[in-house]
């Protein structure tokens, strides 16, 4: 097989050692995995403080920062690019399936919201809980995550 030629596995394929280096190389993906699963699966999530306030200020951005970083590495969930602007919070994550981006969003909203509002009285003067019940979740995989992360990084120019 030449390097101009579409691979497309069948599903007797999907299982097999084979695929999977062949995914890894040509496709130019780091997997990961857990005991019985390998993955790799990119996430571009966002969220924002209710009622869209532009609270976020530089103290509390660093903060929260420092709270998606512990939780990350808690939950050993890979956190490519994080973006905090004054009304919104830009993720680029990497989860395994099995533990799911949607244990990882709430543990981030729920403990950020707790300890910024501990440390920060304004947060809960002006709003009666620090995020909105929704949020943004697209994954990334069709994309180079190079083009995400630039995109997420340019986020506070535009």
């Amino acid at each position: 097989m030449n390097e101009d030629t579409i691979f497309v596995p069948s599903v007797l394929d999907v299982l097999t050692l084979d695929s999977l280096l062949w995914y890894t190389i040509h496709m130019r993906t780091e997997l990961r995995s857990n005991n019985n699963v390998a993955y790799s699966c990119k996430y571009h999530v966002i969220f924002c403080p209710k009622y869209r306030r532009k609270v976020l200020t530089a103290d509390i951005a660093e903060r929260l920062k420092s709270i998606v970083h512990e939780v990350a590495e808690e939950t050993k969930c890979e956190l490519i690019e994080l973006e905090v602007l004054l009304d919104h919070v830009h993720l680029l994550c990497g989860v395994d399936p099995q533990f799911g981006v949607h244990k990882f969003v709430k543990l981030v909203k729920g403990r950020s919201s707790r300890y910024l509002r501990q440390e920060f009285p304004i947060l809960t003067s002006r709003l009666p809980s620090l995020w909105t019940n929704s949020y943004c979740c697209i994954t990334v995989g069709g994309a180079p995550l190079s083009v995400v992360k630039r995109y997420i990084e340019n986020q506070k120019n535009v």
